[in-house]
């Protein structure tokens, strides 16, 4: 703990901007801040560390102004509520002020330890190095596979190239934030966003490890609904895919019902069976409410668009 106290002094424009969103991660803030604290000695650069506190129900911000005590590079943005993650990595973005940001989790799951490999790659002269993962320590089979689902049908259905199993850990340059500051829709997936405004960008490979401690806070039913918000994002592929179901049924339908006339003009006139009527009209009903499911994914989304509230509510912001 005292090595803490060993800190610089802030600048008004430092080099990186480390942006870390926090909900409950207090058995993570000071293990993370150690290890992040090292390595940004070692790179040898100002720099500012920017944690969003998303609401945390638990003594995350306490932990946090006490950080904050020890060392003016990290400064506060405390939510006036949970807006979720991807809203307070928008705002520990928006509040940037360093040359590259760097966002990253606080769980250490993506280890502090590559960030000197973004920045030679920045050094470069790329605007983007993504953090794609080699592997993913301390996940179970299920999660591995239906993130490496979501990656591969998001390459085939968003019109943009999202790289394959890479999260928010990324380096991004002033060039790109400046780009993000400017689109502010209310769904938001940022992953999405960051692969939209292109620019020259590489990649580093690491290999995930487990979280530090604490629990996730992504259960499948929000990683269900985190995928469906990434797809109708950035593609109307499923409006096109409702409308081909239609016209399949539509003709499928047509058919039948030229089969019908055929034979009862040949064979005469029978008594219709009552389980295959039912079984229609089931299916046909399902058809219809699936197509109209999908249509209000995308009108919930144009309701949300249009109030115009803003995206997140700040209590108080704390060196910023």
């Amino acid at each position: 703990m005292a090595k803490c106290r060993e800190t610089s002094l802030t600048v008004q424009n430092p080099v990186l901007s480390i942006v870390v969103p926090m909900y409950n991660e207090s058995e993570n803030v000071w293990p993370f801040y150690e290890r992040l604290k090292k390595v940004l000695d070692q790179i040898g650069e100002s720099y500012e560390i920017i944690c969003v506190n998303d609401g945390s129900t638990d003594d995350t911000i306490e932990k946090l102004l006490k950080l904050r005590e020890l060392d003016p590079n990290v400064k506060i943005i405390d939510f006036s509520r949970n807006f979720g993650k991807e809203i307070a990595l928008t705002a520990g973005i928006d509040f940037s002020s360093g040359e590259a940001v760097i966002p990253i989790d606080a769980d250490l799951q993506d280890p502090p330890e590559i960030i000197p490999e973004l920045v030679s790659k920045w050094r470069e002269g790329y605007d983007v190095v993504y953090a794609t993962r080699l592997s993913r320590e301390g996940e179970s089979y299920i999660k591995r596979l239906t993130a490496t689902l979501f990656y591969r049908i998001a390459q085939k259905v968003m019109h943009i190239n999202i790289p394959k199993d890479t999260g928010d850990f990324r380096l991004v340059s002033r060039a790109v934030v400046e780009t993000l500051k400017e689109m502010r829709e209310r769904n938001r997936f940022m992953k999405g966003l960051f692969a939209w405004v292109g620019f020259p960008h590489s990649v580093v490979y690491y290999r995930r490890e487990k979280r530090h401690g604490g629990k996730t806070k992504w259960n499948y039913w929000r990683l269900w609904n985190f995928a469906l918000e990434g797809i109708t994002s950035f593609s109307y592929i499923p409006l096109q895919i409702a409308t081909y179901f239609g016209f399949v049924v539509a003709l499928l339908s047509f058919v039948y019902a030229l089969f019908i006339v055929i034979r009862t003009l040949l064979f005469g006139i029978k008594v219709p069976g009552y389980a295959s009527t039912i079984t229609i009209i089931l299916f046909l009903g399902g058809v219809q409410l699936i197509c109209i499911g999908i249509l209000g994914e995308y009108i919930g989304r144009i309701y949300t668009e249009v109030k115009r509230r803003p995206l997140y509510v700040i209590r108080r912001k704390y060196g910023l």
